[in-house]
């Protein structure tokens, strides 16, 4: 999974949604590359068994990412535990099927408060935190918000995941000019995967297919015939939280 070059070494991330796919993923990582994670996740079981996997470096809580005041906890948990904060990765999300007919109000809020909300809290409650752990300890920050393919191709099914993860992109854009005017040494960009073999990949999508089929039918959609793996997209967030993408900001991968 990792060459294990310590490319984000001496840092400390924080990376929600890490109780299964492509959080857990993400932690596993960015500790075989040097940092120490806090994992988060609101299934506390989950994300607990995942942090005991990887050892001492990672550290669980449990977390509802529309939760003003928790995102607050858990950003002083961090710092408190690892003794500062350099690297977020808004990863949580959800990603219903639904047309614009199909799609009742409340999914549609629900959505956008897990998917959009949850990555502003995230980066509103962490910036300070960051530039504060940043400046004493000399080291680069970065902020990593996953958005998807859907953010910039639009499909007619999934109408409010669409509209949440195009606005996470401008949202990282904004993030991103703010953190260089203000001269915080934080980076900000967004990572677009397209199909990517994770749990969410398990829901029901009413069409009777075994799970098999279903990953061959995404796969036919995608130029290289295949859906990716989590470390495909894992690589993109160790690149992002090095200092090899240093001079990288308001971007999308």
């Amino acid at each position: 999974m990792s060459n294990g070059n310590g490319r984000v070494a001496g840092k400390v991330a924080l990376v929600t949604g890490a109780g299964s796919g492509l959080g857990k993923c993400f932690s596993q990582m960015l500790v075989a590359e040097g940092a120490r994670v806090v994992m988060t996740d609101i299934d506390g079981d989950a994300v607990s068994a995942a942090a005991a996997e990887i050892g001492d470096a990672a550290y669980a809580l449990t977390h509802d990412v529309t939760g003003e005041a928790r995102w607050e906890e858990v950003v002083a948990e961090a710092v408190s535990h690892f003794g500062g904060l350099h690297v977020l990765v808004n990863n949580a999300g959800i990603g219903p099927f639904g047309s614009v007919e199909e799609t009742d109000f409340a999914t549609w809020k629900k959505v956008h408060e897990i998917d959009l909300d949850g990555v502003f809290l995230g980066c509103k409650y962490a910036l300070t935190a960051m530039a504060e752990s940043c400046r004493d300890q000399k080291i680069g920050g970065s902020i990593i918000n996953i958005s998807s393919i859907a953010g910039i191709i639009a499909s007619g099914n999934m109408i409010a995941y669409n509209s949440a993860k195009a606005a996470v992109r401008h949202l990282s854009k904004s993030m991103a000019l703010h953190c260089a005017r203000k001269g915080y040494p934080i980076r900000c960009n967004s990572v677009h995967p397209a199909f990517v073999d994770t749990p969410i990949l398990d829901q029901d999508w009413g069409q009777n297919l075994s799970r098999d089929e279903r990953l061959q039918k995404l796969g036919r959609q995608l130029p290289l015939g295949n859906v990716g793996k989590p470390e495909d997209i894992g690589y993109a967030v160790v690149y992002l939280a090095s200092d090899e993408s240093a001079f990288m900001t308001g971007a999308e991968m």
